[in-house]
């Protein structure tokens, strides 16, 4: 078993589960644009679909994100991961591992999927160039055998580069 489906394991916490309901329920009523939720029986793993902003240089692109939720959501971040292939992008390493603060450091049990979605999208229109981040060869090395993105101490030191 991978270790990053290792947390996969132990079941949601009662408030985890109801607290999934309720945003999947949100999600139904008001989905953030761009997105589109693909409905599964797992409550514990969302895969959603995300469409590149018009104008950015996502456009007309699409892409999925993985999005799996720890026993003590939302007091714990979900792991969010691209499904690869993943968007060429400087935040994004060719694993489907994504450098934002949010989903680690700066994650508050007040942010929903819906906020993790619509960060998503401004970090990816905000692009100007689609590369890979300068350390990713040496980073998804270093990633073998499923390692999560969350057993990574990553370093948050600007808004350019992880």
């Amino acid at each position: 078993m991978t270790s990053s489906s290792a947390h996969l394991r132990k079941a949601l916490s009662k408030i985890a589960s109801n607290r999934l309901q309720k945003e999947l329920v949100e999600w139904q009523v008001n989905p953030p644009a761009g997105f589109k939720h693909k409905v599964t029986d797992n409550l514990q793993r969302w895969i959603i679909e995300v469409n590149g902003a018009p104008g950015t240089l996502f456009a007309n692109e699409t892409y999925q994100l993985q999005v799996d939720f720890p026993e003590h959501y939302p007091l714990e971040a979900p792991q969010v991961i691209f499904v690869p292939p993943a968007p060429l992008h400087p935040h994004i390493y060719s694993n489907g591992h994504v450098c934002l603060d949010i989903l680690y450091d700066s994650w508050s049990p007040a942010m929903t999927v819906n906020s993790i979605c619509i960060s998503i999208l401004s970090m990816l229109s905000s692009s100007t160039a689609k590369q890979r981040p300068a350390d990713n060869d040496r980073y998804v090395k270093n990633c073998r055998n499923g390692s999560s993105p969350k057993e990574t101490r990553w370093w948050f030191h600007d808004d350019k580069v992880c």
